[in-house]
């Protein structure tokens, strides 16, 4: 059985392409379940991503009578949003993706972040803290030289065709070996 990995996806700009890395973990094994924080449900084709993984699109925790997702063995978030970054090393679980990100680390479940923050956000101090906490608990944080940079304000949406999905796998799957 193949592993199971939750690609955490954000309301930013690259949001629309997650498909693309959908294909790229399915085409390196994975099983792929998508979650989506609330607002990146207007970002995302919620159908498309449906019949690509043949898996719901999950943004809410389940109801009782709901089947549950498979378990993860591994989680990429991406895009992943400032306010997810700041709340995530905070604990702060207000949504079904936190309370997963929550309660990954304490689970040993790996996970990737990648980014997608304009320089003004990237350069406060709360923004940098975070990276650091997470990057403290074996988050990987891919942000920063050698990792993706942060774009100007107001030019996220110049600055998608670039992002680099396929950067997330890789280091997921460097760390893993």
């Amino acid at each position: 059985m193949s592993k199971v990995l939750y690609i955490i996806v954000c309301a930013a700009g690259p949001a629309a392409d997650v498909g693309t890395l959908v294909t790229l973990a399915q085409d390196a094994g994975w099983t792929v379940q998508v979650i989506a924080t609330p607002p990146a449900l207007d970002f995302i084709d919620v159908p498309a991503l449906e019949t690509q993984t043949g898996r719901p699109v999950r943004s809410r925790y389940r109801k009782p009578d709901e089947p549950k997702s498979p378990r993860a063995d591994a989680i990429i978030v991406a895009p992943a949003t400032y306010n997810t970054i700041n709340k995530f090393a905070q604990g702060i679980a207000d949504t079904y993706a936190l309370g997963l990100l929550a309660e990954a680390p304490g689970l040993g479940i790996p996970v990737v972040i990648l980014p997608f923050v304009n320089t003004a956000l990237a350069g406060r101090a709360p923004f940098r803290r975070s990276v650091d906490q997470l990057r403290a608990e074996g988050i990987h944080v891919l942000i920063g030289p050698g990792r993706f940079e942060p774009h100007a304000p107001s030019s996220g949406a110049d600055d998608t065709a670039g992002y680099p999905w396929r950067a997330s796998l890789y280091v997921l799957q460097a760390s893993a070996t």
